[in-house]
């Protein structure tokens, strides 16, 4: 309810119009902007604001919400509260995209030998181990052809991925392919953990020998323990939001190249990620090496 007829009325009779603003908590401006049919300051503040959230959603490939549009405008030295923003988002018809739940797809085998967990849950930045912790994990994605698979490699210190394959099986190759994609890329020059769950992909022996050739250390969470590899699961979640569940795929083909424009043209390039100060893994990285 607007207070604006209240001041009008005080006015008629003769009153102060400066005392009947500070009793509603009004300002003059605002009120004698209205008035004369122009638009008050914060009006034409709150329409500049929603051009400039509009830009940035629509940069986002539609998939930031409050927290990531606040945190991209304060990046552009453009001040104003999360509310605010999440106000004019509402205003604006304009929402991120949500996470859904995701469908169990690991396989264990009974059989496999026991292996650590070298990382036990942690998996916050550190700007001091690039190419040490590495985790990963398969999903999978429905085309009009039948699935198609992703499996992918994380550097958990920068988020980025570093390695990532797809296929029409779940055959250990998938993550064998991904595994040798992140050491071809990332050439690291010490011992890496690389992290999983218990699928019989991981667990096999041919992955296995080929983690002890290209010197890497395999370590897996426990059976039926999404959080033992949550970032993993936080990718496949953001990809799945952000992209693969937002149309349907005629082919692997179709399906296969909008996952290598997610991952390589904006996903390690320009998103942002809260746990990194709102910065994108390759800006990360790169702030790490000047």
């Amino acid at each position: 309810m607007t207070v604006h007829p209240f001041i009008e009325a005080e006015k008629r009779a003769g009153h102060s119009v400066k005392r009947a603003c500070e009793l509603l908590k009004v300002s003059r401006t605002a009120y004698y902007a209205r008035c004369s049919g122009m638009p008050g300051p914060r009006a034409v503040r709150d329409a500049e604001l929603a051009r400039q959230i509009t830009d940035v959603h629509l940069r986002s490939r539609g998939t930031y919400g409050a927290p990531r549009i606040h945190a991209e405008l304060k990046r552009q030295g453009t001040g104003c509260g999360r509310r605010r923003v999440a106000r004019l988002m509402r205003a604006a018809g304009l929402q991120g995209r949500h996470r859904r739940r995701r469908h169990l797809t690991t396989i264990p085998d009974p059989r496999a030998a026991v292996r650590p967990d070298l990382v036990a849950r942690d998996f916050q930045p550190d700007a001091g181990s690039l190419n040490t912790r590495w985790c990963g994990d398969i999903t999978y994605i429905a085309t009009a052809e039948g699935w198609l698979y992703l499996a992918t490699v994380i550097d958990i210190a920068s988020r980025r991925v570093v390695g990532w394959a797809t296929a029409d099986h779940l055959r250990t190759d998938l993550v064998a392919d991904a595994l040798t994609a992140a050491c071809r890329q990332r050439h690291p020059t010490g011992p890496v953990i690389f992290h999983s769950d218990r699928g019989c992909q991981y667990t096999s022996q041919q992955l296995a020998l080929l983690a002890s050739r290209l010197g890497v250390r395999l370590s897996v969470g426990r059976t039926g323990q999404c959080w033992d590899n949550a970032l993993a699961e936080s990718f496949f979640a953001t990809i799945k939001r952000e992209l693969l569940d937002t149309s349907s795929w005629p082919s692997r083909a179709a399906a296969r190249t909008a996952i290598f424009d997610f991952i390589e043209g904006w996903y390690n390039l320009h998103r942002l990620h809260s746990s990194l100060g709102y910065r994108s893994p390759a800006e990360y990285e790169t702030a790490l090496a000047a």
